[in-house]
């Protein structure tokens, strides 16, 4: 009985293994051979590739841009996101909750569509909003122009910042509030105690939220193509797939070498977030149910309920009625009229079979990964919070590195690893695409499923324990069930960005397996 016990395997390290070979195979095996074959891409160790690619101005110049757009839409997504988060979630403004989710819609819209709205806003020659400042003002040329890098930075900016709220808000929610007690016992002022204690404790969160909208923006395809390639400002991603569609092994090598750079910068920047900043997150975290200190506005209440009400009509709610107006106008170069709108548009959208074929190729493919996704994030959710297993944290942050690595590097190490030299041939399917989704997008949905099961007490499964219950009955039985709520939340989370991704796409797509992402930017092309 003792040597049978003794021997017992823990079902526990059976998942932990399961998830670490699924991440070993899919993630770190592509992405550790795509840095080889930048390396040997003539059959021997060779620098030429790296020689050939960082020589050449243009693509200098793309690493410019993503840099300088991804680093700005950084600083001033996070600009934006911790204010909304601070308002809707520490203070008595008017109308939090409705805030709360307006402030996520541009989450749940394919960044490209933005582009395109935004476009139709600020075109210098057409745009509604710049021709309707000129005719109030009486202004010769165009206040904006958005085929510029402040009009890329700007449009990015929009679509997410989202990425930053949800991190930051989330946290927010989580703070232990006795330090800012303490702080307002002691005579400090709600501003001194938001420079002086709340923001020192966010900000691990903070970075944390700056890592996720850099990345995004850096590795973003949809934006900087439609609005970029007009004006010439080209990005890492714009070049990559450039390279890709050349055709050529050199076209592929080129991209590779591409694509390393963005991957190591990326990563960089995730380590420093990780291991530098982000342990002293725990220290200011609270386990258990916390209710945070809710700051009263006083007189500033309702201006500042104003001031958000135009924030969000301007950045949110205008561009998606200037596409939906957009959809039905016959002419956009005539006036808004009766005659001037039709369904005609709407029409071909649903008999279009193209159209049909990749949004259910989408569909198909986004709710495969969630599934998948939301089921590795609730088990490593357990795995984080509940048990003290020796190399918990191996998943954790293999996940982690997934997110932290540009698409479109995770769609090329695919492509080159997967396509049956190793044996695994998953090339020109949706299986890739629901792959390549999971590694990108899993971290958001794990993040927020482990934030509720830390707010479950532990005393209910090990009451269901104590009944006889084993580990996977009473995760199924006790512990999903009370985190409901956030598992749909988490699914949401990997489903939305899944459903309209582009960058990816645009590189693992087959004649069977176009996506609606890949579809519309088509579309958006030919028109």
């Amino acid at each position: 009985m003792v040597g049978q016990k003794k021997w017992r395997i823990d079902i526990k390290w059976i998942v932990i293994l399961a998830i670490v070979a699924f991440l070993l195979i899919f993630e770190v095996f592509p992405l550790f051979y795509l840095l080889i074959k930048s390396l040997f891409s003539g059959g021997s160790f060779s620098w030429e590739a790296y020689r050939r690619v960082y020589t050449y101005d243009l693509n200098w110049i793309a690493l410019k841009n993503t840099i300088l757009t991804a680093g700005f839409t950084t600083i001033l997504g996070v600009a934006i996101a911790f204010p909304l988060a601070f308002l809707v979630g520490r203070t008595d403004m008017y109308g939090k909750k409705f805030f709360r989710t307006l402030f996520v819609v541009t989450y749940m819209v394919p960044p490209y569509v933005g582009a395109m709205a935004w476009l139709r806003l600020l075109n210098p020659n057409a745009g509604v909003l710049n021709r309707f400042l000129m005719k109030i003002f009486g202004l010769g040329d165009a206040p904006f122009n958005i085929y510029t890098t402040s009009g890329i930075v700007w449009v990015l900016t929009c679509f997410f910042y989202p990425y930053a709220f949800i991190t930051i808000s989330r946290a927010m929610e989580k703070m232990d509030p006795s330090l800012e007690e303490a702080s307002r016992i002691s005579g400090a002022s709600p501003l001194k105690t938001l420079l002086k204690v709340t923001i020192p404790m966010m900000t691990p969160s903070i970075i944390a939220a700056g890592l996720l909208v850099f990345v995004a923006s850096a590795s973003s395809y949809g934006i900087p193509s439609i609005i970029g390639a007009p004006g010439q400002i080209y990005t890492v991603t714009m070049r990559i797939i450039d390279f890709v569609h050349i055709g050529s092994e050199e076209g592929l090598t080129d991209a590779m070498t591409l694509a390393v750079f963005l991957m190591l910068i990326s990563n960089i920047i995730l380590y420093i977030s990780t291991f530098v900043v982000g342990r002293k997150q725990y220290i200011t975290m609270s386990g258990k149910s916390t209710r945070p200190n809710i700051v009263e506005l006083g007189k500033w209440r309702l201006p500042i309920t104003i001031i958000i009400s135009v924030f969000s009509f301007f950045v949110i709610i205008l561009p998606f009625i200037t596409v939906a107006i957009t959809s039905f106008t016959v002419n956009m170069g005539k006036p808004l009229t009766l005659s001037n709108l039709s369904l005609k548009a709407w029409e071909k959208v649903f008999s279009r079979a193209s159209i049909i074929s990749s949004t259910t190729n989408s569909f198909l493919a986004a709710t495969a990964a969630a599934f998948f996704g939301i089921l590795i994030s609730c088990v490593m959710a357990y795995l984080l919070q509940r048990t003290n297993v020796k190399g918990k944290r191996i998943p954790d942050f293999l996940i982690t590195l997934g997110s932290g690595t540009p698409s479109v590097t995770i769609a090329l190490a695919l492509i080159i690893s997967m396509s049956g030299k190793f044996g695994i041939n998953i090339y020109n399917t949706l299986t890739i695409m629901i792959i390549a989704y999971m590694i990108k997008y899993m971290l958001m949905g794990m993040r927020t499923v482990v934030s509720a099961m830390s707010q479950v007490h532990p005393s209910l499964e090990e009451a269901a324990q104590i009944s006889g219950a084993n580990w996977l009955r009473m995760l199924k039985d006790v512990t999903l069930p009370l985190i409901a709520a956030s598992i749909v939340a988490g699914i949401f989370l990997i489903f939305m960005p899944s459903f309209y991704e582009l960058t990816m796409s645009t590189l693992l797509y087959s004649s069977n397996t176009k996506t609606i992402g890949y579809e519309l930017y088509i579309l958006s092309n030919i028109s």
